[in-house]
């Protein structure tokens, strides 16, 4: 009878977990539609059902096709990346405050970037498909200095420690990339300083093209690994008399994260704490269990960069505010009301 009635209440928790994803899917293409008509020129619901079915004038197609839809829909990619990243770091260091962000990686990824495009005449000379690689590169190095400074053979990985070696690293790359600025032509410093801002800057299709892949490729393999999440927020030797095999799956999961988070970064600039509040809304939403909280957490982060950047484009016009502005007003109050919430 306690069994059925267990598996009962499991169905009806299962129910009401996707319930909740599917409602958070009808946000984003809500705030998706809401968006289109957003912007200095605008376009009524009708004119964009018009232009979308090709009953719509040559500029409207030009405005809605090479300018709104490519920005929107690289909007919710890089939040859905930065989500996913963040909810894998927490999972791994069992650390609520876990953000690639917040300990580093975002600004590794941001300083490979910055090299890179510091010996090109012209922010245009940049090969598209090569940023994300850079990201990766730079965000990977990073996180395994973050890894090998926080790891102690006796102990592992402390998340504490991991957070205060990432927020180190991170103030050091950020010093680096400070200085590197000295250096840049006006041309480029326009582009690096809109870049720190969080701006959507990569608003075309073939940006679109370059971050894809890495988001059809990574959060299924994420999905994949939740029961390993699972398991490893259980504790180490729990996860270990379960047969689990710790550091390698860390790893994999680790990389995973930084691939997500370099990968976005490369065309959204340094967009902070999105992956420390998707991953949050999303668990206060469905629970813990990363089957339902992986998806949730995706669609958490899409959308607040969504409606971020909706913002952004909407709140000074003609002028714009970088999404990342707009996130870190929301994030910053909410990563302090965490602190707060932190046992000593």
């Amino acid at each position: 009878m306690s069994k059925a009635y267990l598996t009962e209440k499991q169905r009806k928790s299962n129910r009401r977990n996707l319930f909740i994803i599917y409602g958070l899917g009808l946000l984003i293409i809500t705030f998706f539609i809401i968006s289109m008509n957003t912007g200095f020129i605008r376009l009524s619901p009708i004119e964009v059902i018009q232009t979308l079915f090709g009953q719509g004038t040559d500029k409207q197609q030009l405005i809605l096709y090479e300018f709104r839809l490519p920005r929107i829909v690289i909007s919710i990619l890089v939040g859905m990346g930065l989500a996913i990243s963040g909810c894998i770091l927490q999972g791994i260091s069992r650390n609520a405050l876990a953000d690639p962000g917040i300990i580093g990686i975002n600004a590794g990824a941001g300083l490979a970037v910055m090299l890179f495009i510091s010996f090109f005449p012209s922010t245009t000379a940049v090969p598209v498909f090569l940023l994300p690689v850079l990201a990766f590169s730079g965000a990977g190095i990073t996180a395994i200095i973050i890894y090998v400074l926080a790891y102690k053979r006796d102990e592992g990985i402390s998340p504490m420690r991991l957070i205060l070696t990432g927020v180190a690293i991170a103030a050091g790359i950020s010093s680096a990339m400070i200085v590197l600025t000295l250096r840049l032509s006006p041309e480029n410093y326009q582009f690096v300083a809109t870049w720190l801002a969080g701006s959507i800057w990569g608003s075309n299709w073939k940006f679109v093209l370059s971050l894809l892949p890495w988001i059809l490729i990574l959060i299924p393999f994420v999905y994949s690994k939740a029961r390993v999440l699972n398991v490893l927020n259980l504790g180490d030797l729990t996860a270990t008399g379960l047969g689990t095999s710790i550091e390698k799956e860390r790893r994999l999961l680790l990389a995973a994260a930084v691939a997500l988070a370099g990968a976005s970064v490369s065309v959204s600039g340094g967009i902070g704490f999105v992956g420390l509040i998707g991953p949050h809304l999303a668990r206060q939403l469905v629970g813990s269990r990363h089957q339902f909280l992986i998806p949730a957490a995706a669609l958490t982060g899409g959308l607040l960069v969504l409606i971020a950047d909706t913002i952004g484009r909407s709140i000074l016009q003609p002028s714009e505010i970088p999404a990342g502005i707009v996130v870190a007003v929301i994030g910053a109050p909410y990563f302090l009301y965490l602190l707060s919430r932190l046992k000593d």
